[in-house]
């Protein structure tokens, strides 16, 4: 029997602030739509603004004020639901687009302290100056800019204290609340609640490591080094914790503030070009890609041009071999070759379960049939990934991690391209690639490496066989060679077996006692009650339960 785990203190305060939350935005939900405001006086709402702003407030307002006043860890969970308007009506993917870049900032948050103590050093021996007021605030930290003494500006990234605790508390929370979630709604199951909680967690955790957020950064920019389209940020290392990151400050305008990119003559339809170029440079070129490109982590340096990317704590890694998957399968999907989808697919999964081989071609060949030729210049591919996500749940495929990241990511990168330039088409930027991609399958130095790889293959299995062939003969000789061989549909049978069995047992007995019964009141067998023996009246009343309880359970069962 498991033992009871009694929840941690840190646990308990956090389910009394959930409980304590959502109590009260749920009352003043009710509150705001039960029509009753229509009742309160003018004048108490007049002495009582506080009152009249809450009632004001729409029910995803609502939503999005519960996650910032949960913390960090809901308020991550809004910005990566914010990209999901597969799942989520427009009016609330607007109130959570606004938890992106306006997570609640630090109170009593004495940044020189918490610089001193994590770094152990005096900061005026490194810095002319620590600006108190944070530049940014996000769900897990907070920046602070700060100028070091040789006149480099400079900004620290510093996670928000016990973030780790509260998190682990918080998501534990999460994982309890979508297991019963997938119990028990039908509804909740068809989303998967407990797959993107663990996705979730993942995602959190890779974000909390600072230090291999910096390996990111620098290795995005060795990517890019010789791009002069693109910005890293510098790292200045010796200001660097795993809680705490130093690097360039890049005083950019972000690609979501399109009137302050015109005053600066940037084009920004250009931008979406570039920008989206650069995303696709990273997945089909460099297979390292970052996982969250929305508007606030993506700006455009004024002077320069250029255009940089932020927050590199979460990415996705594609391996080489996946990396020629992913160019096949772009390529069978602009021709069309559903069966050659399907076996990439099985190729790259981690998981199949597949009920049925021609449901799952017929549902692909449903969505590649909707990007006709024609009309391949207005294809979202957003709608059209969303749609592959949801063939893939319904034929019981699961994909690696990192896939599922890239499909977000470009589902973000392609609002973005839209939201700067209405007409952009992330098909445009797809060309070039496709035609690389078909210049290097037939590359003769990549295929002789392929088929030199096939020989090497056949040449390791060649010589082992033999050895494979002794191993396997010799535990025939012994006795040993165990052969596994399952049974399908046998526990079910085993359980209808039983329940026949038992019923059977049940009519035996009930039988016995009514013949039983029978003899004793035909022979008169004392003690009698009102001339009817008591022990023969007995056994009929426990065969009558007895029977009525096997009716009753037929008929349950519908089995009769």
């Amino acid at each position: 029997m498991a033992a009871f785990k009694l929840p941690k203190q840190q646990e308990i305060k956090r389910y009394a602030t959930l409980f304590n939350v959502l109590a009260k935005y749920g009352f003043e939900d009710v509150l705001a739509n039960s029509g009753i405001t229509k009742a309160i006086p003018k004048s108490y709402l007049n002495q009582h603004p506080d009152t009249e702003k809450n009632l004001s407030f729409s029910t995803y307002e609502r939503i999005r004020m519960v996650l910032e006043d949960l913390g960090p860890s809901y308020v991550k969970l809004g910005q990566i639901f914010s990209n999901r308007e597969d799942m989520l009506p427009p009016e609330l993917i607007k109130e959570l687009e606004k938890l992106q870049d306006h997570a609640p900032q630090l109170k009593n948050f004495d940044v020189e302290k918490v610089l001193e103590e994590e770094l152990n050093i005096s900061l005026p021996d490194h810095f002319l100056s620590v600006d108190p007021e944070p530049l940014a605030a996000a769900s897990l930290a907070q920046v602070h800019r700060a100028q070091l003494l040789t006149g480099e500006e400079v900004v620290f990234k510093i996670q928000r204290p016990l973030i780790r605790e509260i998190i682990e508390s918080d998501l534990l929370i999460m994982k309890q609340v979508a297991r019963a979630l997938e119990k028990y709604s039908t509804h909740a199951q068809a989303l998967q609640p407990v797959r993107i909680i663990a996705s979730f967690e993942q995602s959190i955790h890779e974000e909390l490591q600072f230090l291999r957020e910096i390996e990111n950064t620098e290795r995005f920019a060795r990517n890019f080094e010789d791009n002069e389209l693109i910005h890293a940020p510098v790292i200045y290392h010796h200001f660097c914790t795993d809680s705490l990151i130093c690097m360039e400050f890049l005083d950019g305008i972000k690609v979501s503030e399109i009137d302050r990119l015109k005053a600066a003559n940037i084009d920004p339809s250009a931008v979406a070009k570039v920008g989206v170029d650069l995303y696709l440079a990273q997945i089909l070129e460099h297979g390292f890609f970052h996982a969250d490109p929305h508007p606030g982590n993506i700006s455009v340096l004024p002077t320069s041009g250029q255009i940089s990317f932020l927050d590199f704590g979460m990415m996705g890694t594609i391996m080489p071999n996946d990396k020629e998957v992913l160019g096949d399968l772009l390529l069978y999907f602009l021709r069309k070759d559903v069966k050659k989808i399907r076996i990439l697919l099985e190729k790259i999964a981690v998981k199949t379960d597949i009920p049925d081989q021609k449901k799952l071609e017929q549902d692909i060949y449903e969505l590649v049939s909707g990007v006709s030729d024609t009309a391949l210049g207005n294809v979202k591919i957003g709608s059209t990934l969303t749609q592959f996500k949801t063939v893939l749940y319904e034929n019981k495929i699961v994909l690696p991690h990192y896939l599922y990241m890239l499909i977000r990511g470009l589902i973000i990168i392609e609002g973005v391209g839209r939201k700067l330039d209405p007409a952009f088409n992330i098909s445009d930027n797809l060309e070039p690639y496709t035609a690389k991609i078909i210049g290097r399958r037939f590359n003769l130095k990549r295929l002789f490496k392929k088929n030199l790889s096939r020989f090497q293959d056949f040449n390791e299995l060649l010589d082992t066989l033999p050895e494979d062939l002794n191993t396997i003969l010799k535990k025939i000789k012994d006795g040993k060679l165990v052969v596994v061989h399952e049974h399908k549909g046998l526990k079910e049978f085993q359980t209808a077996t039983s329940k026949s069995v038992n019923r059977l047992v049940f009519a035996v007995i009930i039988a016995a006692l009514s013949i039983g019964s029978s003899i004793l009141v035909m022979a008169q067998m004392p003690p009698l009650v009102n001339g009817i023996p008591l022990l023969g009246a007995i056994g009929f009343v426990l065969s009558a339960l007895l029977g009525f309880y096997i009716v009753i359970s037929i008929f349950r069962n519908d089995q009769f």
